[in-house]
């Protein structure tokens, strides 16, 4: 019994070795993966406790320009007020699964929401976006595929324009 549990944990180990080894280099994301920015904007969220809702919004689409596949890419939204350094809202998406993102390959759009956004009741959205208050937003990207660390791939700023519900892209 103790020499099968033995070739069972040495299996296991030239499994992972094999397995390690067959992973490539490790792409840099911030020289690896092209991020093409599509739209940014205040989304229309809808009536929320008796208030318009408006959050910050960004569409984007990714390009592998590695020569390696990006499996397990994901993506982190940090979303800030110009005026402020703490994180004010944030999201986070799968770009590519366990199938990985080809080199030369392009993801289709992808959109990513703060959940925290701006209330009002007395004003419409359209007015709320002209309020002398209103604080405009930016957005921090970042990605990691497989288990590497998150990279910084830009900060980009918010428009200050209405998304409408109706404007939302289709998948």
């Amino acid at each position: 019994m103790r020499a099968l549990s033995r070739h069972a944990v040495l299996a296991a180990v030239l499994t992972v070795a094999v397995l390690a080894s067959a992973c490539g280099p490790t792409v840099d994301l911030t020289q690896g993966l092209q991020v093409s920015i599509v739209d940014t904007g205040w989304y229309d969220a809808g009536i929320v406790n008796g208030q318009n809702k408006l959050v910050p919004s960004v569409t984007f689409k990714l390009k592998n320009i590695s020569d390696q596949n990006l499996v397990s890419l994901q993506v982190n939204a940090l979303f800030r007020r110009v005026t402020e350094k703490d994180e004010w809202g944030d999201g986070f998406l799968t770009a590519a699964g366990s199938s990985g993102l080809k080199p030369n390959s392009e993801t289709d759009a992808l959109t990513i929401r703060s959940q925290r956004g701006y209330t009002g009741s007395d004003q419409s959205r359209q007015e709320m976006l002209a309020n002398s208050h209103f604080v405009d937003a930016k957005v921090e990207l970042l990605a990691k595929y497989g288990s590497t660390q998150w990279k910084k791939l830009g900060e980009y700023p918010i428009t200050r324009r209405l998304i409408e519900k109706s404007a939302e892209p289709t998948k």
